[in-house]
């Protein structure tokens, strides 16, 4: 079969769902090469998928990006280090993504590129070349929609939608005053597309990104993302992906405590900073433990997402209150039936996790594309929204006592719920791609010896492809 190429930002957030997609589509016979981050090449191996590691030019580690971007440290959180991501992180590898992505086309042809949205290189791909003369282009949404329109605020901020004349006439006004501020990242991203030979149309940057790509899945459904009256035709809500099977990990020692907190009468928090944004445990999870430490009706969960963290957790709280347990990796899968609420700094894919269970949140963002999330819980009515990123011990306290005394929030958590498991994103991704490349009679019946042989024949080239690149 042709080659799937599968493209990702060197970072978690965003290598994580391209991996499932990719690892999806492998698994029903389609010949997947995953181009990402060096320190993903494990991964994908084990997925069984062909690799390619990105060239130094456009890897970094998302773990510690001091040390990748060292300026970077420089600039203050906030709007001005949000516009120096755009301009350095995600824009100046345009060229090496788009020269990489010529390599791996030259040698393996394939019929479909996919990619997350803010690689890119596969943007400048779609427009360097016309349709039928390149792969067909896959832009995968892993953030809310970027695009502006007369019925949202500009995308930000974190503002929710207008409700009259008056308030578009505002946002209409910030929208030109944030366009002037952004001036210098947009001609930097343009700049970035002219050095790959590739000429960025003009206009509002996200736009012209989006509509590049021949189609753009969101992954989330209609009852989270603001209705457009002017939405590209290109977008599609596909649902979000299922989390990843159970790595038969063990579970805390004190699991069977969870489970009888709800015949005990106890409500169940859940507090996590998501598995990048974590390395200071002051921002949320310190907060959040302090609030509700002491009460006998709760039992506090903190998910810190690292080894270390239940240590450094207990540091700053001097030691974990009798009603709060912690753990550094805990599976989300078999940990969310059991919560009554997530308290979360608002990582998309995280909170689509809860919404999938129907847990109604308590949301903290204040970087990069988290406010944005925040608001649309808010919007949704399936949360309260902190509108900071480092919250108070009291804010959080008042937010987890609205959320578990008013029970619209679990009501609306569950309506989205409903909605969610309506969608099935990997089969509406295999099937698109299924319709752009040639399938055999037996696809969907690619099971036992004929998978493990295919996987077998994939590593094989992997390790092929990984020497020819050095």
């Amino acid at each position: 079969m042709p080659k799937v190429i599968v493209a990702a930002t060197p970072a978690a957030g965003h290598t994580g769902p391209l991996l499932r997609i990719a690892g999806h589509l492998a698994g029903l016979g389609h010949d997947v090469v995953f181009l990402g981050g060096a320190r993903f090449a494990e991964p994908v191996a084990a997925a069984g998928l062909g690799f390619r590691a990105l060239p130094s030019e456009a890897d970094f580690d998302d773990r510690d990006l001091a040390v990748s971007f060292p300026e970077r440290e420089l600039v203050p959180p906030g709007p001005e280090r949000t516009a120096w991501d755009a301009r350095h992180i995600f824009g100046d590898p345009v060229p090496a993504q788009l020269a990489v992505l010529h390599e791996l086309l030259a040698r393996f042809p394939t019929a479909v590129l996919i990619y997350d949205s803010l690689f890119l290189g596969g943007a400048a791909l779609a427009l360097e070349r016309k349709a039928g003369d390149r792969p067909v282009v896959v832009a995968v949404g892993t953030l809310p929609v970027m695009v502006d329109s007369r019925d949202t605020a500009p995308f930000g901020p974190g503002l929710l939608p207008p409700t009259d004349e008056a308030e578009r006439a505002r946002y209409a006004a910030l929208a030109e005053q944030l366009a002037e501020r952004d001036r210098p990242v947009a001609e930097h991203l343009r700049r970035a597309f002219a050095a790959a030979g590739v000429e960025l149309p003009a206009g509002e940057r996200a736009r012209a990104v989006t509509e590049a790509a021949d189609h753009f899945l969101q992954l989330t459904v209609p009852g989270f993302e603001y209705p457009r009256g002017d939405l590209p035709a290109n977008v599609r809500f596909v649902g979000a992906l299922p989390l990843p099977a159970p790595d038969g990990a063990p579970l805390p020692v004190w699991w069977p405590e969870l489970t009888r907190a709800g015949a005990e009468g106890r409500k169940v928090v859940v507090v996590t900073q998501g598995t990048t944004a974590n390395g200071d445990v002051t921002a949320l999870l310190a907060p959040t433990v302090r609030a509700l430490g002491g009460r006998s009706d709760l039992l506090v969960i903190a998910a810190t997402g690292r080894r270390d963290g239940e240590r450094l957790l207990a540091a700053e709280v001097s030691g974990l209150p009798a009603n709060a347990r912690a753990a550094g990796y805990v599976p989300f899968d078999a940990l969310l039936p059991h919560a009554d609420v997530l308290v979360s700094n608002g990582g998309y894919g995280g909170v689509h996790t809860a919404l999938g269970h129907g847990v109604p949140l308590v949301v903290a963002g204040g970087s990069e594309d988290k406010p944005e999330v925040a608001a649309r819980v808010e919007w949704a009515g399936t949360g309260v929204n902190l509108r900071t990123g480092r919250p108070s011990a009291e804010a959080v306290a008042a937010a987890v006592e609205r959320v578990l005394t008013d029970p619209g929030y679990r009501r609306r958590a569950e309506e989205l719920r409903t909605e969610l498991e309506a969608y099935r994103a990997l089969d509406v991704i295999a099937d698109l791609v299924a319709g752009l490349t040639p399938a055999p009679a037996d696809r969907t019946h690619r099971t036992g010896e004929a998978a493990r042989t295919d996987r077998a024949d994939r590593a094989d080239r992997a390790e092929a492809l990984a020497a020819e690149a050095g």
